[in-house]
């Protein structure tokens, strides 16, 4: 119980999602409309129906982290506005999420309330070849670095799939089918880990 107790005071949050797909764009969907839409995948280079799962954990140290917050949303909304309504309610805490999660906007907010949001850096197309080439050493490096400290939360992802075929939610048929899909494999999942 005191490894959790140190867990939920975690200062460093890492931010993941992944989606889960009712079925790809090559059918017409059917099921749950009102909770899914259509969406793109960058990591699996997929265009798919369904909604996505959103991850909020605190770090431990040489163990996979428990989320501290799940939640879903539509496949066609981004990432970011899933989650500036959790993100602006945090005070002085560290943020690392990937390239979605990149806002100017939303890193000057969270400054207000001593939280820092650390992304890997985006290449801009309208930037200058010189600039990009003079810069392009210290953003391997803040990549990688970032890379280093996101990799447990997607070990988490990769675990939720392996352990409980989460992404897949091609037999559901129902709205309420749908819900429990998504946090029944996810308690099942926990539940798993906690008891082994």
């Amino acid at each position: 119980m005191q490894e959790l107790e140190k867990e939920s005071s975690a200062k460093t949050l890492l931010l993941d999602s992944c989606p889960i797909i009712t079925c790809s764009v090559r059918r017409r969907p059917k099921v749950a409309l009102e909770l899914t839409g259509k969406g793109y995948c960058a990591a699996k280079k997929l265009y798919y129906y369904g909604c996505k799962l959103h991850l909020i954990t605190g770090e431990r140290p040489h163990k996979m982290p428990l989320p501290r917050q799940v939640g879903f949303t539509r496949a066609n909304v981004h990432d970011l506005s899933a989650l500036k309504p959790v993100l602006s309610t945090l005070e002085q805490t560290t943020l690392i999420g990937d390239k979605a999660y990149q806002s100017k906007h939303l890193a000057e907010e969270l400054l207000t309330h001593k939280t820092s949001l650390i992304t890997p850096p985006k290449e801009h197309s309208a930037k200058p070849e010189r600039l990009c080439q003079f810069d392009k050493a210290a953003n391997e490096l803040l990549s990688k670095a970032v890379s280093r400290v996101r990799q447990p939360i997607e070990s988490l992802v990769n675990w939720l799939q392996e352990k409980v075929n989460i992404q897949n939610a091609s037999k559901v048929r129902s709205k309420q089918r749908l819900i429990l899909h998504i946090f029944g494999k996810v308690a099942a999942a926990l539940l798993a880990y906690i008891t082994n």
